[in-house]
């Protein structure tokens, strides 16, 4: 693959007896949009978790253009700055307003002036159409707006790759389309993009790529008229199936 910027190799991630992870590879390259699927408990988040080191995995090596991340010495904060987050939960910080939330990061981890970061958070937030809600605490403004909040906080930092965990599944039906309508602009603008999601037409349209995990493995890997089109696994076509009939 051209221009790898993360290579997974024979991830494996245990708590205690439980095995969650068992020998994951696979790699990102520039641009990529890659969709994760499979059943809740099949390991996709904790994969997310263990590529941001979240999570320290078991065993295997994660590199970022050929540096493994998980040895140790590495500055996992600068690290996180390259590959950035966006959780299924938010995670903003509650006594911070709309602003300072994308302001903190820049200043603290990527030692910007305080001039220069509210220039670029100003800027990320009207990427996602929240200039309106710059003074607004995250109590004040609904789901799908904070999520457009903890997507624009995580632009700030300049990433080369996203990592989005369910970054829907905690909105109400509503709000789900503003939030993968930002999502499709940045796959549009060729950022690129991990996304764990049970948005099947996200998947089909947005996606370069789909993995489809089952119990702790990667079970099918291909385009998305692969795996979703014509899935060879008798796993995949189940899961599929399942799916299409809720």
């Amino acid at each position: 693959m051209a221009d790898k910027i993360l290579e997974i190799r024979h991830l494996s991630k245990a708590f205690g007896a439980h095995q969650v992870l068992r020998d994951i590879d696979f790699s990102v390259g520039k641009g990529d949009v890659t969709s994760i699927i499979g059943a809740s408990g099949s390991g996709k988040s904790t994969l997310l978790r263990c590529i941001n080191l979240l999570e320290t995995p078991t065993s295997g090596e994660i590199l970022y253009h050929g540096q493994n991340v998980t040895a140790p010495g590495v500055n996992a904060a600068r690290y996180r700055s390259h590959v950035g987050m966006v959780f299924q939960s938010f995670n903003l910080f509650n006594n911070m307003t709309v602003l300072e939330n994308c302001l903190v990061g820049q200043v603290k981890v990527l030692k910007k002036s305080k001039a220069q970061a509210l220039e670029d958070a100003r800027r990320y937030l009207n990427q996602v159409g929240m200039t309106p809600y710059l003074n607004a605490k995250p109590r004040q403004i609904s789901g799908g707006q904070k999520q457009r909040v903890a997507i624009a906080r995580a632009l700030a930092m300049e990433p080369e790759v996203l990592l989005f965990d369910e970054p829907t599944s905690a909105l109400d039906p509503e709000m789900v389309g503003e939030v993968l309508d930002v999502m499709k602009a940045l796959a549009a603008q060729g950022m690129t993009m991990l996304v764990v999601t049970h948005e099947m037409a996200f998947a089909r349209d947005v996606s370069t790529r789909v993995v489809y995990m089952n119990q702790g493995v990667i079970c099918e890997d291909g385009t998305p008229e692969q795996v979703l089109g014509n899935p060879q696994k008798p796993e995949t076509r189940d899961f599929l199936s399942r799916f299409r009939s809720n």
